[in-house]
């Protein structure tokens, strides 16, 4: 495993819910849960907890809630040295747990939080980038605000001069990118997502991604039917690929939705040096996705799936066959959906064993 670090930055901010399955109106008034996450600090953890050196980049209002969201990550062994704080306040977002038919919901309260007020030159990305080899990101970031736009692109160039490969997860999220008046959401991704991607190495997304931020499409794939064209997504990344030379791999998380509760998830990298394309998890010759019928929170689901992949391009063991990091990803993903809460609390070993074939649940003794 390498020794160097890497390094992480967007938002994290205060995760609010009612108790079990109920509804915000059901649930209130009442007690609430709060946990701390966001896309870029679950990553972070996540490779911590799997062995790899880890440090997380944000903006956090300087008072006791910030404090204590910065001490969330902190506690796994993140260096969180190069946060910044000012005055001002904690982005939040509420969730409604769905199951069954009736979906997850998520309302966000993040408007003029601290690191959309926070501009690019605030942060001392030369030495925060020092004796890391990886820097990863969203599209969460950027859909923040101008100013974390702006940051984000700061970001991106500042990791690739310092010769990091640059990750992204493309993440639309619809409900936020409406800070420039006039312009529609998907306009606004796509032209601020588009000056990102030519400074990323390795892109991360969804069947939803490549189509709402670049217009490009899985054949006649409908997420919301529970089934995907698989098939398809090779060209997808070929396309994406074609647009952006200087990204080396494409990995499309394969998530067919038969309810809430019971999903079907795997994914698809694509090697643009070897012109060469994986599926993960594998019976034999055929792509068998993971069947997860009890989803105990998929929330974060995605970020473990970065997580995952970013670990394994980095480990002396796994980095050298692209079949066995694309199965890690998928397994160290699969895991996540057990788990309260957006961070994944699976180690190298669990998913190890996932990976090779053990799904059995059987306690270990």
């Amino acid at each position: 495993m390498s020794n160097k670090t890497i390094v992480t930055f967007g938002e994290i901010m205060g995760r609010i819910e009612p108790e079990g399955l109920m509804r915000i109106r059901q649930g209130m008034p009442g007690h609430l849960t709060i946990s701390f996450s966001g896309a870029e600090a679950n990553v972070a953890v996540s490779n911590k907890m799997m062995g790899r050196n880890a440090r997380y980049i944000t903006a956090l209002p300087s008072n006791a809630m910030g404090e204590a969201c910065i001490d969330s990550v902190r506690k796994f062994g993140v260096d969180t040295s190069f946060a910044r704080t000012a005055e001002g306040r904690l982005g939040l977002y509420f969730v409604e747990t769905g199951a069954n038919q009736r979906p997850s919901s998520v309302i966000y309260d993040r408007e003029h939080s601290v690191i959309s007020e926070t501009p690019a030159d605030a942060y001392d990305w030369k030495n925060a980038f020092n004796s890391a080899d990886w820097f990863h990101i969203s599209g969460i970031t950027p859909a923040i605000s101008a100013t974390a736009a702006d940051a984000s692109l700061s970001a991106v160039k500042e990791a690739k001069a310092a010769g990091l490969t640059v990750s992204c997860d493309l993440n639309y999220r619809k409900k936020l990118w409406k800070w420039e008046p006039g312009t529609a959401q998907r306009a606004l991704a796509e032209k601020t997502m588009r000056g990102l991607l030519p400074y990323v190495d390795v892109v991360i997304g969804n069947e939803e991604d490549a189509w709402d931020i670049l217009q490009i499409k899985a054949g006649d794939t409908d997420v919301h039917s529970g089934k995907l064209e698989i098939d398809r997504y090779p060209d997808v990344a070929k396309q994406i690929i074609d647009q952006f030379p200087g990204v080396s791999k494409v990995a499309i998380t394969l998530r067919e939705s038969i309810s809430a509760s019971h999903n079907n998830w795997g994914a698809m990298m694509y090697d643009g040096d070897s012109g060469k394309a994986f599926f993960a998890p594998m019976d034999g010759e055929d792509y068998r996705p993971y069947e997860i019928k009890n989803i105990v929170d998929r929330v974060g689901g995605g970020d473990s799936f970065s997580a995952g992949l970013i670990y394994a391009l980095t480990d002396d063991e796994l980095s050298g066959n692209l079949q066995d990091c694309l199965a890690y990803a998928a397994a160290a993903s699969c895991l996540c959906h057990s788990i309260l809460h957006d961070f994944n609390f699976s180690t190298r070993d669990e998913v190890i064993s996932l990976m090779k074939g053990d799904a059995s649940g059987r306690v270990r003794r």
